[in-house]
């Protein structure tokens, strides 16, 4: 009997060693020298552990690196910081199913000189892992973690949450056993793992083949130190090493408990203990160690013998909590026990419950195949696209209202991103999505037929390409809005017709007859229309501009009428480079705007017809409304709605006892206007640029909701792929696009730089130019000298989401960018903008809930 179980006990120490060897041979790990150029000493061996590190370049896209100061302790020499976007991600690959321990190491060092300690966020996928602060400028800080991947990418994201910069000294992965360290449900933080000796250095990797880091710790006053020279056996499942457990604490007073405490950092947090013994004395024949093991005073196991020279661990099954605010384990002796409990090694860990769920994995391997189609390299396409929703990427939709349920993609709006190529053909295993569009780019080849084949999609943008050959049938469903103008050489059906300039929007029929009923239908019209037009070429102006009234159903009121309307002119409500506008009321009691036009202003006729010809055609809850018109020999003068809360302009500079708008308003106003202006751009027919987006433009209702005036100096402009001719400059200094300016071409891009400028001015409350700068370089300059308090209005208090306010600011400055190509769609401020009001909701709801507390 003695003899088999010697031979176990072999057999045991054998499968022991060789899985030492084998871990020795650091088989997955992952060691990554943060900042690391690639081609400096990649990789190396640690002295000390004899691990192999290399650089992180292959793992992340983004950041900078730099040296940590020579005169400051650390093993690491440089590190990566992150200056731009909010969250940036590494990317490692693993094996779903899998534990893991990842460490992540956080040096400051000072590398910038600034002596401002660093503090930020680190998740691990879709969840927030920890917060980061650090204690001094020199130590930094260390977080381990026990975890299990649910996909075979594990990324790992720093997320910036304040003024100051995220970084990173090194990231470590290794594979644990997957039958140790199980838990109910979550993840394990560890909180410290020691072991009982009164000095030492820290023991790791190659001791520990898990490369766990084992910090010696003692209570001096309460305990004695036992050692032994001799090898312990470490068979079981934890893999423990030798040099942890060749000493161990017992009571100094025999028959005190061993009890080691600490407090919670939350009354909530939950925790799993791992407590390892051996019996490392030669006990005599009458001697006994007998104990038991309580957390909190509540008995958890035992009486339990430690074994000679074997170790053994007992750790919690399940969570335990810690009332009372303090935390308490304890070994406390037997009866029957002569001697006092022991203990040779500790660890315990905090539950972190990771509940959101990440991007189902199809929708994430199409997505990262369309990036990489493409060559994107957005800073904000990192880690995962949907959630959490606040870091979700530009250009996506999903659906996320139950965290449980991984969330799908639902919209890809990849316009004006300079792609070219053929259509991905994994946008097909985007299977939950409703709407693509990939407008304003340089696709090439045909329209695929898998697009017919996606049943939940409704709305497919391709205008602005140069996709050839016909479109495929099935396309040609019910339900289905395909929008192509643009595309030279794509075909409809079996025959290829001439493009028109106006944008073609073809809902998708039921079948190839109707489609062909729908097309003589538009030919009759534009037949009908150019004759019409021919009937009145020669026609003298007044006639004319009669007859498109007409047509039009605008209402027609005569001179004496404005004059009795506006009271003989009495209250002016603001004067324009063309004339004033006066306050004034129809039927008695309809309160209405008058733009009368100066009868000396060359330009006013033709700002007149242009304001016509727009607003009799063009309907939107965010455009203003025009009631009617006036065009009586030289007296001409438009009708419009009364907007009581005047001009944004107004209420920013607090003129005429105009109240200055919160932060949330401000959102709100943005929104409305970029709505405006989307449909200005991709909802007429044909398109429309404003070109004299600013402040004094944007007026407001009585709720705040802002809708876009004064067109007199829009145009239409043509389509990508379209010849496009100089116009002449128009529009408002420090409003104008500079390229525009340079150029003379016309474009929506245009618009997007005025809105950007006005944007920061709702920002920031400064002029939109001085003698020295344009806002936008303003802006810039100041955010390189401080934070974001120094360019927010000082008018707001303080009272924002500053999350909101950053994403604000970097969208303003992006709108502004003085290169057109650079500058995001309307369409794309719209969906940041939305993000924005979120984030500023979550913190008025938050705010709210604490009040009524």
């Amino acid at each position: 009997m003695e003899s088999s179980f010697w031979l176990l006990l072999v057999l045991i120490a054998t499968l022991a060693i060789m899985h030492i060897i084998q871990a020795q041979d650091q088989e997955g790990f992952i060691s990554l020298d943060c900042g690391l150029p690639e081609d400096e000493l990649s990789p190396y061996t640690e002295p000390y552990t004899k691990l192999n590190f290399s650089s992180d370049v292959t793992f992340i896209q983004s950041g900078k690196t730099a040296k940590i100061p020579v005169d400051v302790l650390t093993p690491y020499t440089t590190i990566r910081y992150f200056p731009d976007g909010i969250r940036n991600c590494y990317n490692l690959n693993v094996q779903m199913g899998d534990n893991y321990l990842i460490r992540a190491s956080f040096i400051y060092g000072n590398y910038d000189g600034r002596n401002r300690i660093p503090f930020f966020d680190i998740y691990l996928g879709a969840n927030l892992w920890a917060t980061i602060l650090y204690l001094d400028a020199q130590n930094g800080r260390r977080v381990d973690i026990l975890h299990i991947p649910t996909s075979n990418l594990l990324q790992i994201c720093l997320v910036k949450t304040g003024e100051t910069t995220p970084l990173i000294s090194a990231l470590e992965l290794r594979p644990m056993g997957n039958d140790s360290y199980i838990t109910k449900s979550g993840s394990l933080q560890l909180e410290y793992c020691y072991y009982l000796s009164k000095s030492g250095s820290d023991i790791r990797y190659s001791s520990d083949i898990y490369d766990r880091i084992w910090v010696s710790y003692f209570q001096t006053e309460y305990w004695t130190q036992i050692s032994t020279d001799l090898d312990v056996v470490s068979s079981n499942k934890h893999a423990i090493p030798k040099d942890v457990l060749k000493n161990a604490a017992t009571p100094t007073n025999a028959s005190a408990p061993l009890t080691i405490k600490w407090s919670p950092d939350h009354p909530d947090d939950q925790y799993y203990y791992y407590a390892h013994f051996a019996e490392i004395q030669d006990l005599q024949a009458n001697e006994t160690r007998e104990f038991n093991v309580l957390w909190n005073g509540v008995h958890q196991s035992g009486p339990f013998i430690p074994r000679k020279r074997i170790i053994d661990t007992i750790f919690s099954t399940l969570p335990q909590l810690c009332e009372g605010g303090e935390c308490s384990f304890q070994l406390i002796r037997t009866k029957r026990s002569t001697l006092p409990p022991l203990l040779n090694a500790f660890e315990y860990y905090k539950v972190v419950k990771f509940t959101q769920t990440e991007t189902d994995e199809s929708d994430v391997r199409a997505i990262k195949s369309i990036a990489a189609t493409y060559a994107m390299n957005r800073i904000s396409w990192q880690g995962d696209p949907c959630v959490p929703q606040q870091f979700m990427w530009d250009g996506l939709n999903c659906t996320s209202t139950d965290i449980s349920v991984p969330p799908r993609i639902t919209t890809l709006n990849l316009s004006s991103c300079d792609l070219t190529g053929s259509i991905a053909d994994a946008i097909r295993n985007l299977t939950q999505l409703e709407t693509i569009d990939l407008s304003n780019n340089n696709l090439t080849g045909r329209v695929p037929d898998f697009l017919g084949n996606m049943k939940l999609l409704s709305v497919i943008n391709l205008t602005g390409n140069n996709l050839d050959g016909s479109i495929p049938q099935a396309l040609q469903r019910e339900g289905l809005k395909l929008f192509v103008e643009g595309n030279p050489r794509l075909c409809f059906s079996d025959s290829c017709i001439k493009p028109h300039k106006k944008k073609i929007v073809v809902p998708v029929v039921a079948s190839v007859a109707s489609a062909a009923i729908v097309i003589a239908i538009l030919v009759l019209f534009f037949v009908l229309r150019n004759k019409k037009s021919t009937i009145l070429q020669g026609q003298p102006r007044k006639s004319r501009m009669k007859l498109k009234f007409a047509n039009k159903n605008s209402r027609r009121f005569t001179y004496s009428e404005v004059i009795q309307m506006t009271n003989n002119f009495q209250r002016v409500l603001g004067k324009g480079g063309c004339g004033m506008v006066y306050h004034g009321t129809v039927n008695g009691s309809d309160q209405v705007a008058v733009k009368v036009f100066s009868q000396s202003s060359a330009q006013g006729y033709k700002e007149f017809k242009a304001e016509v010809d727009l607003l009799v055609r063009v309907h939107h809850t965010n455009l203003v409304i025009l009631v009617g018109y006036c065009y009586e020999g030289d007296h001409l003068a438009l009708v419009y709605e009364f907007l009581p809360n005047g001009d944004l302009k107004q209420h920013l500079s607090g003129k005429r006892g105009r109240p200055i708008i919160n932060w949330s308003v401000r959102l709100q106003i943005a929104l409305d206007t970029a709505l405006g202006l989307e449909y200005l751009h991709i909802g007429c027919t044909p398109p429309m640029v404003h070109r004299d987006v600013k402040t004094a433009n944007i007026l407001l209702d009585e709720n705040f909701k802002a809708k876009l005036a004064d067109f007199g100096l829009s145009r239409s402009f043509q389509c990508r792929g379209e010849s496009q001719e100089p116009t002449v400059i128009a529009g408002t200094i420090g409003y104008l696009d500079p390229e525009y300016y340079r150029t003379g071409r016309l474009a929506e891009k245009s618009d997007v730089y005025s809105y950007g400028v006005v944007l920061l001015e709702m920002i920031t409350n400064q002029p939109v130019i001085s003698k020295e700068c344009n806002i936008a370089e303003w802006v810039g300059s100041t955010l390189n000298q401080s934070d974001i308090t120094e360019v927010m209005d000082p008018n707001l208090g303080g009272v924002y989401e500053t999350n909101s306010a950053w994403r604000a600011l970097e969208l303003a400055m992006s709108c502004a960018d003085p290169i057109s190509s650079k500058r995001p769609t309307m369409s794309q401020v719209i969906i940041e903008l939305k993000e924005c009001i979120a984030c500023e909701n979550t913190r008025m709801n938050i705010n709210q809930g604490l009040e009524s507390q």
